[in-house]
């Protein structure tokens, strides 16, 4: 069986030394190499090529931020998650749009540090479940017109309103209550809404909004 193998990127030695122990845990991942700063990590990267980068933003020499996009422009094939302190929108959009695949905070359970990691190895995208509702509301407060311009399949209020509830948590039923439609329709929806914006789950949305420059009104 191949192991997923990772890259750990934090100025912090114990902090290094506990992710290791923790994702390994798992048999199939394995740590391949440890940076302590940001230049560090660009440098491993670009030799190792390790399948995902588990990277910390405040770092010396290079931040996170900074390494993520030299890594970028580089064309540094491996998937990055963001492991950071930072629970603030900014920093998750901007890392998403410089083109992290992940996001997680360092207070978040181990399941959900392995869950990221087997996520973004797939080729999908992960953001911690609690940080997401924020992007899609801000999402959903995108103007029609700014979709138009470039071309794409617009959302309808109905669709966008769907959207907004989603957001808050609740499930087709609920929804279908709320806006006094069948749950049928709800679905349906649902479906529209994720193939007008070509992804597959909530996650995505919330990072295809902020990728494409998205802003609320």
């Amino acid at each position: 069986m191949n192991k997923i193998k990772i890259l750990i990127a934090d100025d912090h030695l114990m902090v290094r030394q506990g992710l290791k122990q923790i994702v390994e845990l798992e048999n199939d991942i394995e740590v391949v190499a440890q940076a302590s700063n940001g230049e560090e990590a660009v440098k491993l990267a670009m030799e190792i090529k390790p399948d995902v980068i588990l990277m910390d933003i405040n770092m010396p020499n290079l931040n996170g931020i900074q390494a993520i996009a030299q890594l970028k422009e580089k064309g540094c094939p491996s998937r990055i998650i963001m492991l950071t302190i930072h629970a603030e929108r900014e920093y998750l959009i901007k890392t998403v749009q410089l083109g992290a695949a992940g996001y997680v905070l360092k207070d978040a359970d181990s399941d959900v540090l392995i869950e990221a990691i087997q996520s973004v190895y797939k080729g999908q995208s992960y953001i911690q479940p609690n940080l997401t509702t924020d992007l899609i509301k801000e999402f959903t407060q995108g103007t029609i017109d700014e979709q138009r311009s470039r071309g794409e399949n617009q959302l309808t209020q109905r669709e966008i309103e769907v959207l907004e509830l989603i957001a808050e948590g609740m499930l087709n039923k609920e929804i279908a209550a709320k806006l006094y439609i069948s749950e049928k329709t709800v679905k349906n929806h649902v479906s529209n809404i994720f193939k007008k914006l070509n992804v597959s789950d909530r996650t995505q949305a919330a990072i295809y909004a902020f990728k494409n420059n998205i802003k609320k009104d």
